[in-house]
């Protein structure tokens, strides 16, 4: 192993970091993070620090979950890696697709499609909803609809799905027949609407009013997030979900739900479909389904999807990964799903989260350049800094990664996101450690208010 500074002089520069240009990261190094117990992480300077991003939105048991380890461990003595493409399996895989068949039944799902990650989750579900169509002799169906502010991972699919600029521009031309609607973003939207009903209302006219532009005999599906993550924690009236399922279903369009954040507990619900009370064609999930542990996905698939794939001998697919029902993957997230449900961790996201959320909303109004806080689901929070509060001025970035910097120095590691700071801790976060999160930040807003006074 090289030595401490070694790591540092290298970092960042032989190896390029996602969502990040190559020279920021020379000029300012990432954080080298070398160790973690609990919801604590350890950078190389031994400064320890609450995760208050949980990973990326997926260690939802933290980083000392033993059986999950131990189920990893169990598993490479046993059987390291074999392939689930045609005419071969592996126990691990077909005992998790039975358990996560079992708890999805509620929101209506019946299969599982094995996949490495959030990424190859959507991608498979846009490919499957075209085909879906295609075996019903409905081949002209092949556009897809989703959210401005969404996010849908990286492959060319889902940044064509994409609602944010800063994951297509540099890539196009991407996917043709990609169409975004208004999100309910009520702090900001195209209609100046604050009320978060009405405007629930407006967004499921405009998807209504698309579908009639572009012809619902087009459209393959509508891929939503129950809750926006990467865009700021956009969560929408409990009318919202419900509308858009309403409308696809009377259109013949497929409903895809991105749980790659929100299935698992995250939301203070087991998923995010359950949350709203829908069910849709298909859902996406990845992330905490190994808690990070593993890369892994399953894309959870409904009863009226499966049905016309089983009954026509024709419906081959092909598409798949290699690692696919990985059984060292299959392995981790059984026992991360067993864990899960043991801890029954929706109830701690939910008592968590308030206790964020309310906190965030102190310190809005202790802090100017804080637009804006959004939560109240689970372990999902945000809050969005401005340069006036009056005129909702968006805030340099610069000014977020100020507060990030300085909230780290104090104990909790955030993620700043432009001009959003994003908080998703694990699951298993105490009062204590959300009070430390919350007192990291306020040193961070305190330093970044006087910097701009």
């Amino acid at each position: 192993m090289k030595d401490s500074n070694f790591l540092k002089e290298h970092n960042g520069r032989l190896m390029w970091h996602p969502m990040t240009s190559p020279k920021d990261s020379i000029d300012q190094p990432p954080k080298i993070i070398t160790g973690s117990s609990g919801v604590t992480i350890t950078d190389i300077d031994g400064h320890q620090v609450v995760d208050a991003v949980g990973g990326l939105w997926n260690v939802n048991l933290g980083y000392s979950c033993q059986p999950v380890k131990d189920a990893i461990s169990a598993q490479l003595d046993k059987l390291p890696y074999y392939s689930t493409f045609r005419g071969t399996s592996n126990d691990a895989a077909i005992e998790l697709s039975y358990e996560l068949s079992e708890f999805f039944a509620p929101d209506g799902m019946a299969r599982a499609f094995f996949t490495s990650g959030g990424s190859d989750s959507v991608e498979t579900a846009l490919r499957l909803a075209r085909q879906y169509h295609k075996l019903r002799g409905e081949a002209g169906r092949t556009k897809f609809l989703s959210l401005k502010k969404g996010y849908h991972g990286t492959h060319i699919g889902g940044a064509s799905v994409n609602g944010n600029a800063n994951f297509r521009t540099a890539y196009e031309p991407l996917l043709p027949g990609c169409f975004h609607i208004p999100a309910p973003y009520t702090y900001r939207n195209p209609f100046n609407e604050t009320d978060p009903a009405k405007l629930a209302q407006l967004c499921a006219a405009a998807l209504e009013d698309e579908i009639a532009f572009q012809g619902a005999n087009t459209i393959a599906a509508m891929i939503m997030e129950p809750i926006l993550g990467a865009g700021g924690v956009i969560p929408p009236h409990p009318s919202f979900a419900p509308m858009v399922q309403e409308i696809c279903n009377r259109h013949g369009i497929l409903l895809i739900t991105d749980e790659v954040i929100t299935a698992y507990g995250r939301t203070g619900a087991w998923s995010g479909a359950r949350l709203w009370g829908i069910q849709p064609d298909m859902m996406a999930t990845a992330k905490a389904i190994t808690n990070g542990y593993f890369p892994f996905g399953a894309v959870m698939l409904g009863h009226r999807f499966v049905d016309v794939f089983e009954d026509n001998p024709a419906a081959k697919i092909g598409h798949g990964y290699t690692y696919s029902g990985h059984p060292v993957g299959a392995a981790a997230a059984l026992a991360c799903l067993a864990e899960t449900r043991r801890l029954n961790v929706i109830e701690n996201a939910a008592a968590r989260g308030t206790q964020l959320y309310e906190g965030l909303q102190a310190l809005m109004a202790k802090h100017d350049i804080v637009g804006d806080v959004r939560g109240g689901y689970g372990l999902m929070t945000a809050m969005e800094l401005v340069s006036n509060r009056a005129t909702k001025a968006p805030i340099n970035p610069d000014v977020a990664t100020m507060v990030q910097d300085v909230a780290y120095q104090n104990g909790a590691m955030v993620r700043a996101s432009g001009p959003n700071l994003i908080l998703s801790p694990p699951l298993i976060l105490t009062k204590d450690d959300a009070t430390t999160i919350l007192s990291a930040l306020d040193a961070g807003l305190t330093a970044a208010s006087q910097a701009a006074a």
